[in-house]
């Protein structure tokens, strides 16, 4: 196995992933070994440029931290050392405002009795 680094990877799919890369090799051929990978988006501002970014993960539900993807469904890599992009990422794995779903935070209400009692509130004032 080598160093890993942060990259940006283009798949076969479109896609434009960004994550802590690991080469790997087995037998014959090369894989990719994905920490944390993220799709960053630029936003726009229709008067400047680029204002800011946002991050969201590539697998929505997911289960591991770590995948691996074969080098034939990657069209490139560049390898990235922008301290601004990384720290993005570093600040979107460390954000603490995640919110972790558990079953009990599910159903409430049905809407039609949440309403009844807001506009019970909001009659009363």
């Amino acid at each position: 196995m080598e160093q890993e680094f942060y990259a940006s990877v283009k798949l076969v799919s479109g896609e434009e992933i960004f994550a802590v890369v690991c080469p790997t090799y087995e037998e014959d051929r090369t894989l990719l070994m994905l920490e944390n990978p993220v799709i960053i988006d630029p936003m726009v501002s229709k008067n400047a440029g680029i204002v800011g970014y946002k991050v969201k993960p590539w697998m929505k539900i997911p289960e591991d931290s770590i995948y691996i993807i074969d080098m034939n469904k990657v069209i490139t890599m560049t390898e990235i050392d922008d301290d601004q992009i990384i720290g993005i990422y570093k600040k979107y794995l460390n954000d603490s405002s995640q919110v972790n779903l558990e079953k009990s935070m599910g159903f409430i209400s049905k809407v039609d009795d949440a309403r009844k009692v807001l506009e019970k509130i909001f009659n009363s004032n």
